[in-house]
């Protein structure tokens, strides 16, 4: 047991409760967890603390089947100003006064990136009393912020980008997941602001559906779950895990990802809170707004390459996948296909689940989820990952038009949290998102010559148990 006396951990909302407590449902990816005497029996929402190896052992699994999130009561004791921002900038030499006035508590490095008007950036960093690195060859971010590492002396360190606001109480609050000596990183939720007073509709779609904003709950970060990877625009780090290897110097997109997946890779953990909340300015234009999406995408051949099926597209079960591709193909014996395939899912997991009094109904729930999420994954990929060429079959292909459209229709189905006024306009939105980051991941594939990041990763039910 790695969790102090006292730790806390709280049983996610989502999570579904079994046999009085005993057996939990839920996280990402999907886990089955049983917990056998003396373990306590748990319910939705409730709180768990450390008290002994027992209490500890369940906490420490509860967290990594993403089942519950800790409760966090503060920075590390004796560390609250134990912790450097460093600030990566090139000109917007305005918002960084901005940031560096949220940040007024905390010892700061800003890194002048080769600036255009380098004085206006020092004049602003000698104002709010930051230390200040000027470089006079433009590196990129990833390198920019490596020159602030070199400078960094406190336990933590906190990368924060120019056009990001958050202040020092949220990066404090943030420092309070470091209690777990397992915890190597942890970012907040990155929201979009939109610049204008009456934001144009591109801001609109920024705000509402920003690429770096994970969404509403507290995850464990890893590969093939729900939350894969954390934006260096807000990441704070434990030093002793950087180790000397910050970013992959030279690398202008992914690289934030790039280092959440190396630290994972070496056993530790990496945390999403978004309890704390750090706020992105929109794109100004159409094109940036499109552009950063595309250049996101050019990302993913090279974290491919990096990290193998990481990086894939969809994670797929077997039987599920074969059943999704039979419904592709649309022939007569299709439908009877899938029906097969959720039929044989269904008795492998009547077979595999903890022998509980409802394992029958659990497993008939999960090979509900099962069908809903290969669906889910089947669509992304046609009106993502895939539509360049989806769309090129669609031209000569029938079946193509109409699975392109059954696309579609389910994309809109499983958006139905969407108010109906506005579901016509983020309908558009997520289409122009799909084809902006499609062009890009297609566009980095070619330029690589590795087709590794368009193929999705065929795995299985993950089962957890105490």
């Amino acid at each position: 047991m790695t969790l102090p006396a006292g730790f806390r951990v709280r049983v996610g909302d989502d999570v579904r409760v079994h046999d009085g407590g005993r057996t939990l449902v839920g996280g990402s990816p999907l886990r089955v967890l049983r917990l056998r005497e003396p373990a306590p029996a748990l319910g939705r929402g409730e709180v768990l603390e450390v008290g002994d190896r027992t209490t500890g052992v369940v906490a420490e699994r509860l967290l990594a089947a993403n089942l519950a999130a800790p409760l966090l009561s503060g920075p590390p004791s004796g560390e609250t100003a134990d912790l450097t921002v460093v600030v990566p900038i090139r000109d917007r030499a305005d918002r960084l006064d901005r940031l560096l006035a949220k940040l007024a508590e905390l010892p700061v490095v800003v890194v002048d990136d080769a600036s255009r008007d380098p004085d206006a950036v020092a004049r602003v960093a000698a104002q709010h009393g930051a230390r200040l690195v000027a470089l006079t060859t433009n590196v990129g971010p990833a390198g920019a912020r490596n020159a602030g590492l070199v400078q960094v002396r406190t336990a933590y360190v906190a990368f924060v980008d120019s056009d990001v606001v958050v202040d020092a109480e949220a990066l404090r609050g943030l420092a309070g997941h470091f209690v777990d000596p397992r915890v190597a990183a942890v970012g907040p939720r990155v929201r979009g602001v939109a610049r204008n007073t009456r934001p144009r509709r591109f801001e609109r779609w920024d705000v509402d559906g920003l690429s770096l904003d994970l969404g509403t709950e507290p995850a464990l970060v890893r590969p093939w779950s729900k939350v894969g990877w954390l934006p260096s625009a807000c990441l704070l780090v434990r030093m002793a895990d950087l180790d000397g290897d910050g970013f992959e110097a030279g690398r202008r997109v992914g690289e934030d990802v790039d280092l959440v997946w190396r630290l994972v890779r070496r056993g530790r953990q990496v945390r999403y809170d978004p309890a704390y909340v750090a706020r992105h300015d929109s794109r100004g234009t159409w094109s940036t707004w499109l552009g950063r999406k595309a250049f996101y995408g050019t990302g993913g051949a090279w974290l491919a390459q990096r990290h193998g099926d990481w990086m894939a597209p969809a994670v797929l079960s077997p039987v599920p996948a074969l059943g999704a591709l039979a419904l592709l193909w649309q022939r007569t014996w299709s439908i009877p296909c899938a029906i097969g395939a959720l039929a044989l899912v269904r008795l492998r997991l009547g077979r595999t689940l903890p022998d509980t009094p409802d394992r029958s109904r659990l497993a008939t729930e999960l090979t509900g989820e099962v069908a809903m999420s290969t669906l889910r994954q089947g669509s992304h990929l046609l009106l993502r990952h895939w539509w360049p060429g989806a769309a090129a079959a669609a031209l000569v292909s029938r079946r193509a038009r109409r699975a392109v459209a059954a696309a579609l229709v389910w994309d809109l189905i499983d958006h139905r949290e969407v108010p109906p006024a506005r579901a016509p306009e983020a309908f558009v939105a997520r289409r122009l998102d799909d084809l902006a980051y499609g062009a890009g991941l297609w566009w980095g594939a070619l330029r690589a010559r590795s087709a590794r990041v368009l193929v999705p990763k065929i795995t299985g039910l993950r089962r957890a148990r105490d």
